[in-house]
């Protein structure tokens, strides 16, 4: 499968504005991309690429004074499979987790697990482990919340979603990442473009998405199995940009001074 995905986005600054962007498409799926991925910036500024310590691709540029645009546009090569599924995953004992892994079973900017770590265990405590309890956490934060675009807050953490029961696709994906840890399953989140293939066309405007990813062992060893709480089920056409302990690790820009937000426009369409 052949997938066309970009963006065109503009920000509004009022003097020059040091910024870090994550919008390149994670390292890890730059060999299946087709076409020159470059992001383009107009009036043209000077970028440097480097890794953060997640190893994703970030920018670093310092915007003009008034509105630049950053746009990228590209052909990537897709399986068409759906996220894999395997149930009979199982949860690996803390004490044989690698170091590197380590971490995501920490509380971070939005994941407060310190709140959720008894609500946690009265509702996953006596159900299946591996999978199963993964899939029963997706499950109940699946209905827990409400979708609702104009309800996002970069504030909310995984607590307050939980109380609120409202938020975007990096709620569900935080409420669920923080029910995780606090059952001793290692969960990153992950952000990145999917595009309605293989399903109803959703009429809203299209947005970059959030999903997560926990470390179990599956029938070739231990590895990251990706799970959806706001669609809940296996979609195809993900295209990972960035992971990290939450969204603080992934924001696909960060400015230090004021910028405006102008414009917004993102594609993901399967083209063959």
């Amino acid at each position: 499968m052949r997938i066309k995905a970009g963006f065109d986005i503009a920000f509004d600054t009022l003097q020059p504005t040091p910024m870090i962007l994550l919008l390149s498409v994670h390292p890890t799926r730059m060999p299946d991309v087709l076409t020159p991925h470059v992001l383009t910036f107009d009036p043209w500024v000077p970028s440097r690429e480097y890794r953060d310590d997640f190893g994703n691709a970030c920018h670093r540029i310092v915007t003009p004074v008034g509105k630049l645009t950053v746009s990228a546009d590209f052909e990537i090569a897709d399986s068409g499979l759906p996220d894999p599924v395997e149930p009979g995953a199982r949860q690996i004992p803390v004490q044989d987790l690698p170091d590197e892994v380590l971490i995501y079973l920490l509380g971070s900017r939005y994941c407060d697990t310190d709140k959720l770590s008894q609500t946690a265990w009265s509702l996953f405590g006596t159900g299946p482990e591996g999978w199963g309890r993964v899939q029963a956490i997706v499950d109940y934060v699946h209905e827990r919340i409400r979708f609702d675009y104009q309800r996002a807050d970069a504030t909310r953490t995984a607590h307050d979603g939980f109380m609120q029961r409202e938020g975007v696709c990096r709620d569900f994906a935080h409420l669920a990442i923080t029910f995780c840890r606090c059952m001793n399953l290692p969960a990153r989140y992950a952000t990145g473009y999917l595009g309605d293939i293989g399903v109803p066309k959703d009429p809203a405007p299209m947005d970059f998405s959030a999903w997560f990813e926990v470390y179990l062992e599956g029938p070739s060893g231990p590895q990251w199995y990706t799970f959806d709480a706001r669609h809940n089920r296996p979609r195809i056409g993900r295209i990972v940009m960035a992971r990290g302990r939450d969204a603080t690790d992934c924001a696909i820009s960060t400015n230090f001074g004021y910028a405006h937000l102008a414009r917004f426009d993102v594609h993901t369409d399967e083209i063959g």
